[in-house]
């Protein structure tokens, strides 16, 4: 089980709910990059769907969808999955930045505290997949210490916590 509190000592985290929605569309529509290689673009709907969205054999216990925020503005979405694909694992499923907090860092540490946490809390490796021609993605994780796993439309990589 994921205690999303401590994935990070410098942001504040919490899961995102359905009153959120419009804080993540912003945030998500400043991502010109990520649709260029990821369409469609993001809707209110799309949200409200990915907030439910949960890979084979996981429940919404198994899912944080939470937010990384700085005081009060949303600065970072990421869609975490407690125990997938096995039990020492956690699955980010999507995590996209504000683009004023871009190339600043921040992913970087956001990264970084998240998966120290996630060690502190007995996972062994955090895996997620990527848009195999999105550079910017590509770069960032490698950058991040993750590793290429499997190579076909996503790129799966993991990190050995």
């Amino acid at each position: 089980m994921i205690n999303i509190f401590q994935l990070s000592q410098t942001f504040n985290v919490r899961k995102l709910t359905p009153d959120d929605v419009d804080q993540i569309l912003k945030l998500s529509l400043g991502n010109e990059i990520f649709y260029q290689y990821h369409p469609p673009v993001a809707t209110r709907d799309s949200i409200l769907k990915d907030m439910e969205m949960l890979p084979p054999g996981k429940d919404l216990s198994d899912k944080f969808y939470i937010g990384i925020f700085k005081e009060l503005q949303l600065i970072a979405v990421m869609d975490l999955i407690s125990g997938y694909p096995d039990l020492e694992t956690a699955y980010i499923g999507l995590f996209m930045m504000d683009i004023k907090f871009q190339g600043k860092g921040t992913g970087s540490q956001i990264i970084e505290e998240c998966a120290c946490g996630l060690k502190k809390m007995g996972y062994r490796k955090i895996r997620l997949a990527v848009d195999w021609d999105n550079p910017q993605s590509n770069s960032f994780w490698r950058k991040n210490h993750f590793i290429v796993t499997d190579e076909e439309r996503y790129i799966s990589m993991e990190r050995i916590l």
